[in-house]
């Protein structure tokens, strides 16, 4: 019979074991038992080392979830910028739009206070005759340059955008 065999169990078994079946060693066995405690410390010592690498990975996984953390921030602070711009261009747009559809020359200087979801926009309107000639010389007449300038703060700091055109008026 085989020590594995199930009908063997006359007590012989108890001879044949060692600690690295979880069964006591054998007085007359050819493993030595300092051995098996050697490795069992060997053992431990990689477990120890073990937790050390454990110990890293979670240092710097935790170290990419602050990164991820700050570029999801930056994201949402650069859409926050854009949204706010479109809306600053928009403005713009429709005051150029206003001032072009107007049969009238355009103010000399005009301030409006426009409130968004953003704040307070402040949109300045300068209008200037164009001092625009020809090549032969001749002073075109009736062209205004109309400059319109959209202020608003961002987080506290002052923003600013700029457009100019012309408007033609006959006199």
């Amino acid at each position: 019979m085989r020590q594995g065999d199930p009908q063997w169990n006359d007590g012989a078994a108890a001879k044949w074991g060692n600690e690295f079946f979880n069964t006591p060693a054998c007085q007359h066995s050819n493993t030595p038992i300092m051995a098996a405690r050697g490795l069992q410390r060997r053992l431990r010592s990689k477990y120890a080392f073990a937790l050390y690498e454990v110990l890293l990975g979670v240092t710097i996984f935790a170290v990419g979830v602050i990164a991820l953390g700050r570029a999801v921030e930056n994201c949402i602070n650069a859409s926050t910028i854009s949204s706010e711009e479109n809306v600053v261009r928009q403005i713009l747009s429709d005051r150029m739009a206003q001032v072009q559809a107007a049969s009238a020359v355009p103010d000399a200087e005009k301030e409006f206070k426009i409130k968004t979801n953003y704040g307070n926009v402040i949109v300045t309107q300068k209008t200037a005759p164009a001092a625009l000639t020809e090549p032969d010389n001749t002073v075109i007449n009736g062209i205004n340059l109309v400059t319109l300038t959209a202020r608003w703060a961002h987080a506290g700091i002052p923003q600013s955008k700029q457009i100019q055109f012309y408007v033609y008026r006959s006199s």
